[in-house]
Protein backbone atom coordinates (compact mmCIF):
# COMPACT_ATOMS: atom_id res chain seq x y z
CA UNK A 1 0.00 0.00 0.00
CA UNK A 2 3.21 2.66 0.90
CA UNK A 3 4.42 1.52 -2.33
CA UNK A 4 1.18 2.11 -4.46
CA UNK A 5 0.92 5.94 -2.41
CA UNK A 6 4.22 6.46 -3.45
CA UNK A 7 4.12 5.79 -6.79
CA UNK A 8 1.11 7.23 -7.14
CA UNK A 9 2.40 10.00 -5.61
CA UNK A 10 5.18 10.12 -7.74
CA UNK A 11 3.05 9.82 -10.86
CA UNK A 12 0.89 12.17 -9.91
CA UNK A 13 3.76 15.06 -9.31
CA UNK A 14 5.25 14.28 -12.38
CA UNK A 15 1.78 14.86 -14.44
CA UNK A 16 1.78 18.49 -12.24
CA UNK A 17 5.46 19.15 -13.04
CA UNK A 18 4.67 18.50 -16.93
CA UNK A 19 1.70 21.38 -16.75
CA UNK A 20 3.49 23.34 -15.01
CA UNK A 21 6.48 23.47 -17.56
CA UNK A 22 3.92 24.00 -20.48
CA UNK A 23 2.30 26.77 -18.76
CA UNK A 24 5.31 28.70 -18.20
CA UNK A 25 7.04 27.97 -21.33
CA UNK A 26 3.34 29.37 -22.98
CA UNK A 27 3.54 32.40 -20.84
CA UNK A 28 7.20 32.64 -21.47
CA UNK A 29 5.74 33.33 -25.31
CA UNK A 30 2.58 34.61 -25.31
CA UNK A 31 3.07 38.54 -24.49
CA UNK A 32 0.82 40.90 -23.09
CA UNK A 33 0.44 44.51 -24.84
CA UNK A 34 -1.63 47.50 -25.27
CA UNK A 35 -3.37 49.01 -28.10
CA UNK A 36 -4.06 52.72 -28.05
CA UNK A 37 -6.82 54.12 -29.93
CA UNK A 38 -6.85 57.81 -30.95
CA UNK A 39 -9.65 59.17 -29.15
CA UNK A 40 -11.69 60.35 -32.03
CA UNK A 41 -14.79 59.29 -30.18
CA UNK A 42 -15.69 58.92 -26.58
CA UNK A 43 -13.64 56.27 -24.25
CA UNK A 44 -16.68 54.26 -23.88
CA UNK A 45 -18.03 54.41 -27.50
CA UNK A 46 -14.30 52.96 -28.39
CA UNK A 47 -14.33 50.71 -25.84
CA UNK A 48 -17.64 48.73 -27.23
CA UNK A 49 -16.25 48.10 -30.74
CA UNK A 50 -12.38 47.63 -30.32
CA UNK A 51 -12.45 45.30 -26.68
CA UNK A 52 -14.09 42.76 -28.43
CA UNK A 53 -11.54 43.14 -31.74
CA UNK A 54 -8.69 43.27 -29.46
CA UNK A 55 -10.25 39.86 -27.69
CA UNK A 56 -10.09 38.28 -31.41
CA UNK A 57 -6.89 39.41 -31.96
CA UNK A 58 -5.36 38.02 -28.70
CA UNK A 59 -7.26 34.67 -29.67
CA UNK A 60 -5.80 34.89 -32.92
CA UNK A 61 -2.31 35.86 -32.08
CA UNK A 62 -1.73 34.07 -28.54
CA UNK A 63 -0.69 37.23 -27.10
CA UNK A 64 -2.96 39.38 -24.73
CA UNK A 65 -3.89 42.51 -25.74
CA UNK A 66 -5.30 45.17 -24.14
CA UNK A 67 -7.61 48.32 -25.14
CA UNK A 68 -6.11 51.91 -24.04
CA UNK A 69 -7.38 55.89 -25.19
CA UNK A 70 -6.80 59.05 -23.40
CA UNK A 71 -9.00 61.59 -22.57
CA UNK A 72 -8.27 63.52 -25.49
CA UNK A 73 -6.47 64.08 -28.48
CA UNK A 74 -3.71 66.15 -26.63
CA UNK A 75 -3.44 63.34 -23.85
CA UNK A 76 -2.58 60.93 -26.59
CA UNK A 77 -0.33 62.58 -28.35
CA UNK A 78 1.59 63.00 -25.10
CA UNK A 79 1.37 59.39 -24.19
CA UNK A 80 2.53 58.70 -27.62
CA UNK A 81 5.43 60.93 -27.44
CA UNK A 82 6.30 58.78 -23.84
CA UNK A 83 5.98 55.45 -26.01
CA UNK A 84 3.09 54.78 -23.64
CA UNK A 85 1.44 52.45 -26.28
CA UNK A 86 3.30 49.26 -27.48
CA UNK A 87 0.88 49.74 -30.43
CA UNK A 88 -1.61 52.60 -31.12
CA UNK A 89 -3.86 53.58 -33.99
CA UNK A 90 -3.46 56.80 -34.88
CA UNK A 91 -3.72 59.67 -37.29
CA UNK A 92 -1.81 60.08 -40.16
CA UNK A 93 -0.11 63.16 -39.12
CA UNK A 94 0.52 61.63 -35.44
CA UNK A 95 2.85 58.99 -37.67
CA UNK A 96 4.25 61.33 -39.29
CA UNK A 97 5.56 62.93 -35.97
CA UNK A 98 6.04 59.54 -33.89
CA UNK A 99 7.50 57.29 -36.34
CA UNK A 100 10.50 59.66 -35.99
CA UNK A 101 10.05 61.24 -32.02
CA UNK A 102 8.99 58.03 -30.38
CA UNK A 103 10.00 54.98 -32.93
CA UNK A 104 6.43 54.04 -34.23
CA UNK A 105 6.95 51.75 -37.33
CA UNK A 106 3.45 51.17 -39.23
CA UNK A 107 2.59 47.79 -40.04
CA UNK A 108 -1.11 48.13 -41.49
CA UNK A 109 -3.56 50.76 -42.37
CA UNK A 110 -7.61 50.04 -43.33
CA UNK A 111 -7.48 48.49 -47.12
CA UNK A 112 -8.51 50.39 -50.33
CA UNK A 113 -9.00 53.99 -48.47
CA UNK A 114 -8.49 57.20 -48.17
CA UNK A 115 -8.92 59.85 -45.27
CA UNK A 116 -10.90 62.76 -45.98
CA UNK A 117 -11.69 65.54 -44.18
CA UNK A 118 -15.12 67.10 -43.87
CA UNK A 119 -16.85 70.19 -42.74
CA UNK A 120 -19.93 69.63 -41.57
CA UNK A 121 -22.81 72.30 -40.90
CA UNK A 122 -26.62 72.43 -39.67
CA UNK A 123 -29.11 70.85 -42.93
CA UNK A 124 -31.54 73.82 -42.74
CA UNK A 125 -27.97 76.31 -42.48
CA UNK A 126 -28.18 78.98 -45.04
CA UNK A 127 -23.90 78.06 -45.34
CA UNK A 128 -23.16 77.25 -48.73
CA UNK A 129 -19.53 77.41 -49.26
CA UNK A 130 -16.54 77.91 -47.29
CA UNK A 131 -16.12 81.68 -47.72
CA UNK A 132 -19.50 82.08 -45.97
CA UNK A 133 -17.59 80.54 -42.66
CA UNK A 134 -15.77 83.72 -42.50
CA UNK A 135 -15.57 85.46 -39.54
CA UNK A 136 -17.34 82.56 -37.76
CA UNK A 137 -16.71 80.10 -34.73
CA UNK A 138 -15.85 76.75 -35.95
CA UNK A 139 -15.83 73.28 -34.10
CA UNK A 140 -12.48 71.43 -34.14
CA UNK A 141 -11.59 67.83 -32.68
CA UNK A 142 -8.13 69.48 -31.51
CA UNK A 143 -5.33 71.25 -32.97
CA UNK A 144 -3.62 68.15 -34.32
CA UNK A 145 -6.39 66.21 -35.48
CA UNK A 146 -5.30 65.80 -39.16
CA UNK A 147 -8.56 65.25 -41.40
CA UNK A 148 -10.85 67.14 -39.21
CA UNK A 149 -8.84 69.86 -37.92
CA UNK A 150 -5.43 70.22 -39.97
CA UNK A 151 -6.11 70.30 -43.31
CA UNK A 152 -9.46 72.31 -43.35
CA UNK A 153 -7.76 74.52 -41.60
CA UNK A 154 -4.92 75.05 -43.99
CA UNK A 155 -7.16 75.16 -46.79
CA UNK A 156 -9.26 78.42 -45.13
CA UNK A 157 -5.45 79.70 -44.59
CA UNK A 158 -5.05 79.56 -48.26
CA UNK A 159 -8.29 80.91 -49.43
CA UNK A 160 -7.90 84.02 -47.26
CA UNK A 161 -11.01 82.90 -45.15
CA UNK A 162 -10.82 83.90 -41.61
CA UNK A 163 -12.70 81.88 -38.76
CA UNK A 164 -12.20 81.53 -35.10
CA UNK A 165 -11.40 77.41 -34.15
CA UNK A 166 -12.78 76.03 -31.37
CA UNK A 167 -11.69 72.52 -29.57
CA UNK A 168 -14.48 70.19 -28.61
CA UNK A 169 -11.92 67.36 -28.01
CA UNK A 170 -13.76 64.70 -30.17
CA UNK A 171 -15.11 64.26 -33.54
CA UNK A 172 -18.58 63.19 -31.62
CA UNK A 173 -18.65 66.31 -29.67
CA UNK A 174 -18.15 68.21 -33.08
CA UNK A 175 -21.06 66.97 -34.76
CA UNK A 176 -23.07 67.23 -31.66
CA UNK A 177 -21.62 71.25 -30.91
CA UNK A 178 -23.15 71.42 -34.80
CA UNK A 179 -26.12 69.26 -34.37
CA UNK A 180 -27.38 71.30 -31.44
CA UNK A 181 -26.80 74.83 -32.53
CA UNK A 182 -23.87 75.96 -30.31
CA UNK A 183 -21.65 76.05 -33.69
CA UNK A 184 -22.66 76.51 -37.10
CA UNK A 185 -19.90 74.34 -38.63
CA UNK A 186 -17.26 72.01 -37.86
CA UNK A 187 -14.66 69.58 -38.90
CA UNK A 188 -14.45 65.76 -39.00
CA UNK A 189 -14.36 62.91 -40.84
CA UNK A 190 -16.55 60.34 -42.68
CA UNK A 191 -15.98 57.10 -40.72
CA UNK A 192 -16.58 58.79 -37.83
CA UNK A 193 -19.80 61.00 -39.24
CA UNK A 194 -21.28 57.61 -40.16
CA UNK A 195 -20.67 56.57 -36.90
CA UNK A 196 -22.30 59.07 -35.53
CA UNK A 197 -25.74 58.68 -33.60
CA UNK A 198 -27.76 58.33 -36.25
CA UNK A 199 -30.94 60.37 -35.13
CA UNK A 200 -28.49 64.25 -34.87
CA UNK A 201 -26.73 63.01 -37.97
CA UNK A 202 -29.89 63.33 -39.57
CA UNK A 203 -29.55 67.17 -38.77
CA UNK A 204 -26.35 67.50 -40.27
CA UNK A 205 -24.84 68.12 -44.10
CA UNK A 206 -21.34 68.12 -45.47
CA UNK A 207 -20.30 71.81 -46.94
CA UNK A 208 -16.92 70.87 -48.16
CA UNK A 209 -14.37 67.92 -48.60
CA UNK A 210 -10.84 67.67 -48.37
CA UNK A 211 -9.09 65.93 -50.73
CA UNK A 212 -7.82 62.13 -49.75
CA UNK A 213 -4.57 61.16 -47.61
CA UNK A 214 -3.12 57.85 -46.61
CA UNK A 215 -5.40 57.17 -43.72
CA UNK A 216 -4.21 56.07 -39.92
CA UNK A 217 -1.54 53.91 -39.23
CA UNK A 218 -1.46 50.56 -36.67
CA UNK A 219 1.96 50.81 -35.50
CA UNK A 220 4.25 49.39 -32.85
CA UNK A 221 7.30 50.54 -30.95
CA UNK A 222 10.09 49.57 -32.57
CA UNK A 223 11.35 47.85 -28.89
CA UNK A 224 8.28 45.27 -29.45
CA UNK A 225 8.95 41.18 -30.27
CA UNK A 226 9.23 41.05 -34.11
CA UNK A 227 7.28 38.19 -34.13
CA UNK A 228 4.58 39.76 -31.83
CA UNK A 229 4.13 42.33 -34.74
CA UNK A 230 4.18 39.69 -37.65
CA UNK A 231 1.63 37.49 -35.72
CA UNK A 232 -0.66 40.59 -34.99
CA UNK A 233 -0.16 41.81 -38.40
CA UNK A 234 -0.95 38.34 -40.04
CA UNK A 235 -4.32 38.28 -38.14
CA UNK A 236 -5.63 41.93 -39.02
CA UNK A 237 -5.04 40.92 -42.98
CA UNK A 238 -6.98 37.93 -42.39
CA UNK A 239 -9.75 39.51 -40.23
CA UNK A 240 -12.21 40.00 -43.74
CA UNK A 241 -11.79 36.58 -44.66
CA UNK A 242 -13.00 35.44 -41.44
CA UNK A 243 -16.96 35.81 -40.88
CA UNK A 244 -16.61 36.76 -36.75
CA UNK A 245 -13.59 39.26 -38.43
CA UNK A 246 -15.48 40.82 -40.51
CA UNK A 247 -18.60 41.57 -38.06
CA UNK A 248 -16.03 43.06 -36.26
CA UNK A 249 -13.88 45.53 -38.93
CA UNK A 250 -17.84 46.54 -39.97
CA UNK A 251 -18.07 48.34 -36.59
CA UNK A 252 -15.08 50.65 -36.84
CA UNK A 253 -16.32 51.16 -40.42
CA UNK A 254 -13.05 48.77 -41.86
CA UNK A 255 -14.20 46.13 -45.04
CA UNK A 256 -10.72 44.91 -44.26
CA UNK A 257 -7.01 45.28 -43.19
CA UNK A 258 -3.94 46.13 -45.65
CA UNK A 259 -0.23 45.76 -44.52
CA UNK A 260 1.46 49.02 -44.58
CA UNK A 261 5.16 50.41 -44.42
CA UNK A 262 6.08 53.85 -43.52
CA UNK A 263 6.84 55.12 -47.50
CA UNK A 264 2.83 55.06 -47.41
CA UNK A 265 2.60 58.12 -45.43
CA UNK A 266 4.85 60.01 -47.77
CA UNK A 267 2.10 62.15 -49.48
CA UNK A 268 1.32 63.46 -45.37
CA UNK A 269 5.07 64.64 -44.81
CA UNK A 270 5.01 66.11 -48.02
CA UNK A 271 2.92 68.49 -46.55
CA UNK A 272 5.54 69.72 -43.96
CA UNK A 273 2.78 70.31 -41.09
CA UNK A 274 4.30 71.78 -37.83
CA UNK A 275 1.34 71.62 -35.31
CA UNK A 276 3.61 69.16 -32.88
CA UNK A 277 6.88 71.04 -33.10
CA UNK A 278 6.39 72.68 -29.47
CA UNK A 279 5.63 69.23 -27.93
CA UNK A 280 8.05 67.53 -29.64
CA UNK A 281 10.74 70.34 -28.79
CA UNK A 282 9.68 69.99 -25.12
Amino acid sequence: MTSYIRTFTLNHLRHITFWLVLLFSWQSWAESYVLGVVPQQSARKLAQVWVPILAYLSKKTGDSYSFATATDIPTFEQRLLEGAYDVAYMNPYHYVVFEEASDYQAFAKQADKEIVGLIVVDKLSQLAELDDLNNLDVAFPSPAAFAASMLPRAELKRRGITIHPRYVLSHDSVYLNVARGFFPAGGGIGRTLNNFNPELKENLRVLWKTKGYTPHAFAAKASMNEEAVKRLQHAMLEMHDDPEGEILLREIGFKAISAAENSDWDDVRALQLNALDELIQH
